[in-house]
């Protein structure tokens, strides 16, 4: 399509990666950019990829930050390589570049090209060679210049003009991808509502950019415009997974009748959970910030035992320190939501990269026979109904359940559908009525084997519970036979959880060669390996797992069914080996990725392929 002198280019999809040094705005350029193609209808996916020092030296590659935009008709995952590339120094073009597709366009300031920011990004010589030029469009706009004129001209001091020169980039953006400035600039209006200058700044450096890309003619032949996503009608918002977790809890507080108590302490990339629920005092959320994450996860022990929807949010470090309270809340029988944002391990590992390696410790990171449920979220927008399940199952069963999402899920967004929390499922706690003459502490439903919950100050219910082996009316004791039937007990008590909990599904095509088992935050990506490996001829089946314990009663039936089977996770094996214990007679393939990084769609169809090819 020709608009004058300008080709506007229609694509279904379209993957930006903004990336510069940490305080350069990149996470804000990321985040507006997002938000404005919501706003015009695309879906949208996106990845946020923190540098994990907290200030790298400046100008180097450890201290490079990105945001990753993936926006289209249809959107499963944040994108492989990138068709646009924002780079505002040398060291995040250096370190972004293998990400880019041929024929990419990449943005740079060249400004910031200087002969010692060269040389901390490792360049020995010219980094825009001839064989770059050849492979890439390059846009060499002096971003850093143009903005300090605008900032001298309006009477701004030059560091405070240095922070606006994300907008540039973000105006030029803007331009290619045939999107309008309205929504960014109504955002910096709000933003800075109490600083007028700085509104003005803002404004006028997008629009800069914009009218720069406008007047350069090499931009003219890559202007690019999206197709726009066909959804159900209702409100939408660009949400992260962190805050649909949130989201997801305060509507199961609602639909329970349970006040809301998160105890937590701060770790990445789990913060946000706690940062979130803070903000909604009016809704009945009582959040406390411990001293540490025993604090926190006794806090909220205390809390359910008092009659609360309680939960304790963390990352795998946390996870660990809370293991001997996980203990507790199994042996007392209480219900207690654990949300574990997984990251990069061991020890303080990765903190800002993504990684499902807690499974084994969610699965079996207690002492003695602790059995809880597990869960984990598949995306960032269904964390929200994932949080409401993990609430629902603990407060109708009686136990702790363990959310599992991950950095990529917590700190990426999508477009979300806001529900209605009455269309929800109802929540109905297990709570003891009072001066029941036949109540005993651990009497339990014959059929889902959760026993009651009877609050401090239920009449007629006095009982004590605690960590020390009881019998099932409530006395202690240590005779070997009860605590037999206590364990055997606990554990029936989560095997039954399989039976209100819906059968595994198959999808792709369900009778292919190939059966590509996923769980948790890898769904995007392999989503769309396996619809474009069908699409190309190729017969290939996909089941995905979110319940991991216990598991949908039909696994076995599915995994029987399939000669080659190929288990792909974020970690060296842990959910191929769990399922190996449940279905040895399964033969079992794995493909796995330690590098802190999500799956590409790429790298997974070279797998599968290999596999068929076998």
């Amino acid at each position: 399509m020709m608009q004058g002198d300008k080709k506007v280019t229609q694509k279904d999809d379209l993957v930006i990666r903004f990336a510069g040094d940490s305080g350069d705005g990149m996470q804000l350029s990321g985040t507006l950019f997002s938000d404005a193609s919501a706003l015009t209808g695309n879906d949208i996916a996106t990845f946020p990829d923190y540098p994990a020092e907290i200030r790298a030296p400046h100008n180097t590659i450890a201290g490079v930050s990105g945001f990753q935009v993936h926006v289209g008709s249809h959107i499963y995952s944040s994108g492989d390589k990138c068709d646009i590339i924002v780079a505002m120094n040398p060291a995040s073009l250096k370190s972004n570049l293998k990400w880019a597709k041929k024929g990419a366009t990449i943005i740079v300031d060249i400004d910031t090209f200087t002969d010692s920011a060269m040389e901390k990004a490792g360049y020995t010589g010219d980094p825009f060679s001839e064989e770059l030029e050849h492979a890439y469009t390059i846009v060499k706009a002096p971003i850093s210049s143009f903005t300090e004129r605008i900032g001298s001209e309006m009477g701004v001091d030059k560091k405070v003009s240095e922070k606006s020169r994300n907008m540039f980039a973000l105006g030029v953006i803007f331009y290619i991808t045939h999107k309008k400035l309205d929504q960014t600039n109504a955002y910096l209006a709000r933003k800075f509502a109490k600083k007028t200058q700085v509104v003005q700044l803002n404004q006028a450096v997008l629009r800069e950019g914009y009218e720069f890309a406008d007047k350069l003619e090499l931009i003219h032949s890559h202007i690019v415009e999206v197709a726009t996503a066909k959804m159900p009608k209702g409100r939408y918002r660009n949400i992260t997974g962190n805050v649909a977790t949130a989201w997801g809890l305060l509507a199961a507080s609602e639909r329970s009748g349970r006040p809301l108590f998160l105890g937590s302490y701060p770790i990445t990339p789990a913060t946000d959970v706690m940062v979130e629920l803070a903000k909604h005092k009016a809704l009945g959320a009582k959040v406390f910030q411990a001293e540490d994450e025993i604090a926190g996860i006794c806090s909220a022990i205390g809390a359910s035992y008092a009659g609360a929807l309680a939960c304790t949010s963390t990352s795998g470090p946390g996870l660990s320190l809370k293991s001997e309270a996980l203990g507790l809340a199994v042996m007392v029988e209480l219900p207690l939501v654990v949300v574990d944002v997984q990251r990069g391990g061991p020890s303080t590992g990765l903190p800002t990269k993504t990684e499902q390696s807690d499974l084994n410790q969610a699965l079996y990171g207690r002492n003695g026979e602790a059995p809880l449920i597990v869960v984990a979220a598949s995306s960032s927008a269904n964390c929200f109904y994932w949080a409401y399940t993990a609430a629902k199952l603990a407060l109708e069963h009686m136990t702790p359940v363990i959310l599992m999402t991950d950095g990529y899920l917590g700190n990426g967004s999508q477009l979300f559908r806001i529900p209605k929390v009455a269309d929800l499922p109802g929540i109905t706690p297990r709570l003891a009525k009072p001066n029941d003459p036949n109540y005993r502490p651990f009497r339990r439903d014959p059929v889902s084997f959760a026993r009651e919950w009877a609050l401090p100050g239920m009449e007629g219910l006095r009982h004590r519970v605690g960590g020390l082996e009881k019998c099932p009316d409530g006395p202690l004791t240590t005779d070997p036979e009860n605590h037999a039937l206590m364990v055997y007990n606990r554990q029936e008590k989560v095997n039954r959880v399989a039976n209100y909990i819906p059968d595994q599904e198959v999808t792709g095509n369900p009778d292919g060669d190939l059966l590509v088992v996923g769980w948790g935050g890898t769904s995007g990506a392999l989503t769309l390996a396996v619809e474009e490996m069908n699409n190309e001829g190729k017969k290939v089946a996909y089941t995905h797992f979110n319940y991991i314990c216990p598991l949908p009663k039909n696994t076995g039936d599915i995994l029987r069914k399939y000669k080659k089977i190929v288990v792909c996770e974020l970690n060296n094996g842990q959910f191929a080996g769990y399922l190996r214990t449940q279905f040895p007679e399964c033969p079992m393939r794995q493909y796995n990725k330690v590098m802190g990084l999500p799956f590409e769609v790429g790298e997974l169809k070279e797998a599968f392929n290999k596999i068929l090819g076998e």
